[in-house]
């Protein structure tokens, strides 16, 4: 009980993200966004959270699983799924946390395990963990468009609509 209280209390306490991440820097990462989309055909969204909504704090289990499910309903929610190839990519990150989730659509999802995701997630924490916010993204920037390089490359002469605004989410 007391441990719950303690990660009520640093949600609701915790910075704006639009605090920890000035502007010049969120520019920096849409144009990262931008600049990636240009190298593969999949789409690429991120969200910042400073803390969960209190209905997903007082839900029971780990705190991992809680994260997971708030970044799957953002990935519903940002219409990350609602692209031509069904390969978009959602960055979360939950500032109270200090943690990571990439929440892969399922075009993409058939290339890579949830082992490699898992895998990728873990190395993105550590610039996470000592609060470099903008290294830690600009990382998982680069590490999803590698995979999407990988597995949906951008063809010669192919006309890419931009299906998902470039600018990250911050609330």
């Amino acid at each position: 009980m007391l441990e719950r209280v303690k990660r009520l209390v640093r949600h609701r306490w915790m910075e704006d993200s639009s605090r920890l991440m000035d502007s010049a820097a969120i520019q920096r990462l849409k144009q990262r966004v931008a600049d990636s989309e240009t190298q593969h055909c999949g789409e690429v969204r991120i969200c910042i959270e400073s803390g969960l909504p209190t209905s997903y704090l007082m839900r029971p289990g780990a705190i991992r699983t809680i994260t997971r499910q708030r970044a799957l309903s953002q990935f519903g929610k940002l219409r990350v799924w609602d692209t031509e190839h069904n390969n978009g990519v959602l960055i979360y990150l939950l500032l109270a946390e200090r943690s990571i989730e990439l929440v892969a659509d399922r075009g993409l999802n058939q290339f890579v395990t949830p082992q490699e995701w898992s895998n990728m997630v873990a190395k993105l924490g550590e610039a996470l963990r000592d609060g470099r916010y903008e290294d830690g993204l600009a990382q998982a920037v680069d590490e999803v468009s590698q995979t999407l390089r990988q597995h949906f490359p951008m063809q010669e002469r192919q006309v890419r609509p931009n299906e998902l605004p470039d600018q990250p989410v911050l609330s």
